[in-house]
């Protein structure tokens, strides 16, 4: 699976975290329209279906490619789990 560049997939982790955080102390409502964009989009870079199984799959595939760069090349052995939910925020 290709995957993003460790610089780009640490942003979208980092901003959909924020985001999540923010969002959860101020609102009680519905998640924004940037955060699903942004579960989504982790999901899809990542090749998962629930946005927790991206973002424990982002971690990974970073901390891999801190301990070896040339592990970021763009390929990685992850699998969607096909009978997972689709991706979007977790409940809050």
């Amino acid at each position: 699976m290709l995957m993003p560049p460790p610089t780009t997939l640490r942003r979208l982790v980092k901003e959909y975290e924020t985001l999540s955080v923010r969002e959860s102390l101020t609102t009680t409502g519905a998640p924004s329209a940037r955060l699903r964009d942004l579960a989504y989009t982790l999901c899809v870079s990542t090749g998962t279906r629930e946005v927790t199984d991206a973002l424990r799959a982002a971690r990974a595939y970073l901390d891999r490619t801190a301990a070896d760069p040339a592990a970021g090349s763009g390929q990685a052995g992850l699998v969607a789990d096909q009978s997972a939910t689709p991706c979007a925020p977790p409940a809050t």
